[in-house]
């Protein structure tokens, strides 16, 4: 895979939200391929930003501590730069209920900003926007496709709708170059895991790593999920390829898992732990989709991308991080 991606050497990327889970994965592995990378994050205690995140490549990379909403240093940013991996959202359901302005002016109005200068700034730029399976809402068939109606079942998936076609949009009138990849269930290392603002799998990852019983909602909705490194070559395949600008696509896990099924692989690494099933709350049941799962087969096909790592191994593999750093992540 490592020579597949030899074009990122000597090349200059911006991360926007590079602080947080999946951009530090992501900058990690373009520092290893020789790339000139540049972060931006706006630090919110309540999004993903970590400095522990990039420990290791701290004098590796450039920093920038900047809000994704201030459009006036976005020129200054995005300009000279070769890749753009627009990852920063607000990605709390809940949150977007109890402040939708909030979501609205990350999800939406921010993504058309950075358009409008990149169109200005830096028309040649490939742009890679990291947009949800939230959009479809709940699933009028399984596994979901990209031709799956867009039916959205709160407002942060609305929002993040309208910051993708906002994204295609802009290819198709202006000819920006950008790719929009829908994702799943996203975990591992440096992951939040303080709550589950950004996936249930945190909070139960802490709690296992604390010693207590975590809580399973129903258990019976069935999930795939997306490993971070396999979720990182679909973003450098992405940036790469030119055959995907203009597209959009599914990325999504090769396993289809009940909660009840994840809960006890989850369990499994570590002996005695248990979880607890409960009902499903009320609040939360309203914004439920029910069991989802994706049809990656279009990016599969298009670019010979396939998830490698399973959910015994990855989930393994991310408790092996925390048991040794969870205490920067509380």
């Amino acid at each position: 895979m490592t020579a597949r991606f030899s074009d990122l050497s000597g090349r200059n990327a911006l991360i926007i939200g590079g602080l947080g889970f999946i951009g530090s994965n992501l900058a990690r592995r373009l520092v290893d391929l020789g790339a000139y990378v540049t972060l931006i994050d706006s630090m919110n205690p309540l999004y993903g930003g970590n400095m522990h995140n990039i420990v290791d490549i701290k004098d590796k990379v450039t920093v920038n501590i900047s809000d994704v909403r201030d459009r006036y240093s976005l020129p200054w940013l995005v300009t000279g730069k070769d890749f753009i991996f627009n990852l920063a959202g607000q990605t709390s359901h809940m949150d977007s209920m109890t402040d939708p302005f909030t979501d609205l002016e990350i999800n939406a109005k921010s993504q058309l900003s950075l358009l409008e200068v990149c169109r200005a700034y830096c028309p040649e730029t490939k742009i890679v926007f990291a947009s949800t399976r939230q959009i479809y809402g709940r699933p009028q068939y399984l596994p979901v496709d990209e031709r799956h109606p867009i039916k959205p079942v709160d407002v942060n998936g609305i929002n993040k709708a309208a910051g993708e076609f906002y994204h295609i949009l802009y290819s198709e009138v202006y000819g920006l170059r950008t790719t929009v990849l829908r994702l799943t269930n996203t975990y591992g290392p440096r992951m939040r895991v303080k709550d589950a603002r950004q996936t249930f799998l945190g909070i139960w990852f802490r709690k296992l790593l604390e010693g207590q019983s975590f809580e399973v909602w129903g258990g019976d909705q069935k999930r795939d999920y997306t490993y971070i490194d396999d979720l990182v070559d679909a973003l450098l395949i992405s940036t790469l390829d030119p055959a995907c600008d203009g597209k959009t696509y599914n990325i999504g896990g090769s396993e289809i898992l009940s909660l009840r099924e994840t809960a006890e692989m989850v369990i499994g690494n570590r002996p005695g732990a248990t979880y607890e099933t409960r009902v499903y709350p009320e609040d939360r049941k309203k914004i439920d989709i029910g069991d989802y799962y994706s049809d990656y087969r279009l990016f599969e096909t298009a670019t010979g991308w396939s998830p490698k790592v399973g959910f015994v191994e990855g989930s393994k593999r991310t408790l092996d991080y925390y048991r040794d750093n969870l205490s920067y992540y509380l």
